[in-house]
């Protein structure tokens, strides 16, 4: 996705400077580089640093195949002119590799690391449909329950209910079809609310945050909280995560990589801030059934069945993909300046994160559609070396 600035935007582009030196109108400038040496370097390469992150114990085909995946990982970053990512794989629940490549922040020359935060996007809905989940286990949400019994009113042909918006199909006739729609799977914050009388944020912080002492991650701030984050007057398990943020970047035609911001939205379709290893410790629950049951996980990951009979891609707060005889459990996130996916394997016990601070590992590939998760190239190169090669 290339954006056209206005006039504001370029005449800050002069003001901080990145006008100079870049190349021509009609190309990008080239990915810039952060890290303890010069170019990029293998894991095995470096030593101690603080972009990576490396499981004592590997086998010999593991350290072979993350040290493939690396060369992959950063050709793709500068291929596609991001800035900075970071990359994380689990195995049986435990982190075994992560890694940050390039900027967390080009103009300081801070590397991405491991413990960097990214903005989430849509990968924070796996966090509401646990949430949500749970509720339904409890006996205070019911997914057959018309939404209208929460308060919430949508125009319709039909009996909107809580299944439909967690499945992406509520528009047109209720369960006919899926259709990707952010604002609609986000009503579910009114159904929690309604049920429990707490906010999705004060029980994603309750259920999920605080007993995972997950200290990368933190809800985006909103309206006046905002200017308390700014003058470092948040709660201290919150502060540290937002002063170590990625730094948001566009990609524009002629000029390269232009700071930017992010959107300023949370709830459960959006908006959650984290690190690939502390969504590494959700992954962890997931497989523990630690949230929701090992029962209510495999409805979540089972296909929505429309009103016809037809399997769909999504289930509930999950992408659902068959291949090759294996299950891919997968969702992405896209918005400004953000892209990050995460993909699961349960059959292998894999799970692979990538977080970027730049739209663009999300942004070419149509990953909306949900029929085929290989059109990112990263999870592509992902499932390429450690699931379809044989392993």
């Amino acid at each position: 996705m290339i954006r056209v600035f206005p006039i504001a935007a370029i005449a800050a582009i002069l003001a901080i400077g990145l006008f100079p030196g870049l190349l021509g109108p009609s190309s990008y400038a080239p990915a810039p580089y952060c890290g303890p040496t010069a170019s990029f370097q293998p894991t095995f390469a470096l030593g101690d640093s603080q972009i990576v992150f490396l499981a004592e114990s590997l086998s010999t085909d593991d350290a072979e195949r993350i040290g493939r995946l690396e060369v992959g990982l950063d050709a793709l970053r500068r291929r596609l002119a991001i800035p900075g990512f970071s990359a994380a794989i689990v195995e049986n629940q435990r982190v075994i590799w992560a890694r940050g490549f390039g900027c967390a922040d080009i103009a300081s020359g801070t590397p991405a690391t491991p413990h960097t935060p990214y903005h989430l996007a849509s990968l924070t809905k796996p966090f509401g449909s646990t949430i949500l989940l749970s509720l339904v286990e409890e006996g205070l949400v019911d997914l057959d329950d018309p939404i209208s019994d929460y308060g919430i009113n949508v125009d319709s042909p039909g009996t909107i209910r809580v299944k439909h918006l967690l499945s992406h199909t509520s528009e047109g006739t209720p369960g006919s079809h899926y259709r990707y729609h952010g604002d609609r799977f986000g009503l579910i914050d009114r159904v929690m609310e309604s049920a429990t009388g707490k906010t999705f944020q004060e029980l994603l912080i309750e259920k999920i945050l605080l007993p995972l002492d997950m200290q990368d991650t933190l809800p985006t701030p909103v309206g006046s909280e905002v200017d308390i984050y700014q003058r470092g007057e948040a709660d201290p398990r919150f502060q540290d995560a937002w002063n170590r943020l990625a730094k948001p970047y566009w990609l524009v035609r002629g000029y390269g990589n232009v700071n930017h911001a992010y959107a300023t939205y949370f709830g459960s379709a959006a908006g959650l801030i984290s690190s690939v290893m502390d969504y590494a410790k959700f992954d962890a629950t997931i497989d523990q059934h630690t949230f929701i049951s090992e029962e209510t996980q495999k409805m979540a990951w089972t296909p929505f069945v429309a009103n016809n009979g037809r399997p769909l891609p999504y289930g509930y707060g999950w992408f659902i993909q068959e291949r090759k005889g294996l299950q891919y459990i997968w969702h992405y996130g896209y918005w400004d300046c953000t892209s990050t996916l995460i993909v699961k394997v349960p059959e292998r016990g894999l799970t692979f994160l990538i977080f970027a601070n730049s739209d663009r590992l999300s942004s070419p590939f149509g990953l909306g559609a949900g029929k085929n998760v290989q059109r990112s190239p990263a999870a592509r190169a992902f499932l390429e070396i450690f699931v379809e090669s044989g392993k």
